[in-house]
């Protein structure tokens, strides 16, 4: 089996302006690397499919669809919040990134991939379980999880985020929710200022200073996430991968490199490996400098991939 890698061109369809940093462009260069890296040839790519409505109210309220499709504008942007806007196109792409997550699952659970990368945009998990914020409108990650534990052999999942920013909407949705585990490594005090004090059993937040570098953060994932993960136990491991803690990004201040980024996705395929039949779905996140994104999205799946 093979690594899937779940894409569609029409995630670049999303458009919040030529000077805003989640941009189409980043999947662009992730592609571009992993073409001339020649590891994308050695990927199973699958196009998105759309997600169900059924499914984005897995996690989210009935009615979050119905509310950003009524925002939606014909033409130009219309702003969600003083980050997040919506484009003609923006809701046909945050389908088809959900959708992906979906299929990723999916095909995962099925034994069609040993684990599967969804490049998919925009990303998800500031998105709450009622409101669309941080570039985000539905949670990708959470969506995946609800979707997983539907399954059969699905009891318990981990959700794994390394996104520079808390994800917030994801401990939203979850926070009362035991069986899916969310660890969280994210700069602090930092935007969104949201739950990250939050105390769970199953939610494991791990703040870092600005200026954090790779000791601070592999300490981290070490001391918090590794008794988490013996705990917990997950059937199946759900990655909200953000590489914009990488030094280069322009969004933040902790000092991540590519090699961090491996190091972390081999600890998560080590424990897929003992609790979880190795079954992990990784979900692009964050990353805004387009090149040190590339680079960190090739280690990652150079390493789910076996290489």
């Amino acid at each position: 089996m093979t690594t899937a890698f779940i894409t569609h061109d029409d995630c670049g369809l999303h458009n919040m302006g030529p000077e805003h940093p989640e941009s189409p462009i980043r999947l662009i260069a992730i592609r571009k690397v992993l073409e001339k890296t020649g590891l994308m040839q050695e990927l199973e790519r699958i196009q998105s499919v759309h997600v169900l409505p059924e499914q984005i109210q897995l996690a989210h309220a009935h009615l979050h669809q119905k509310r950003l499709e009524m925002k939606l504008p014909e033409h130009g942007v219309v702003y969600t919040d003083d980050d997040t806007a919506l484009c003609p196109d923006s809701l046909h792409a945050a389908s088809l990134a959900a959708g992906s997550a979906i299929l990723a699952v999916n095909r995962v659970i099925a034994g069609k991939a040993q684990n599967a990368f969804c490049a998919v945009r925009p990303p998800g998990h500031h998105a709450e379980h009622n409101n669309p914020m941080g570039f985000c409108f539905y949670n990708n990650a959470a969506i995946a999880a609800m979707h997983a534990l539907q399954q059969p052999d699905i009891q318990r999942v981990a959700i794994f985020d390394f996104d520079v920013h808390q994800g917030n909407g994801t401990v939203d949705i979850f926070k009362d929710k035991p069986e899916v585990m969310v660890c969280s490594t994210f700069q602090h005090p930092f935007y969104p200022e949201r739950y990250s004090d939050i105390v769970r059993d199953h939610i494991i937040n791990c703040p870092m200073d600005a200026h954090s570098d790779g000791l601070v953060f592999r300490k981290l994932v070490e001391s918090k996430w590794l008794p988490a993960i013996q705990a917990h136990k997950p059937d199946m491991i759900i990655i909200s991968a953000g590489f914009d803690a990488h030094h280069e990004d322009p969004m933040a201040d902790i000092k991540l490199d590519e090699e961090d980024y491996r190091w972390v996705t081999q600890f998560l395929m080590d424990a897929a490996k003992t609790y979880s039949k190795n079954r992990i779905v990784s979900i692009l996140e964050g990353g805004y400098n387009p090149v040190s994104l590339a680079f960190s999205v090739q280690a990652h799946i150079e390493v789910l991939s076996g290489h």
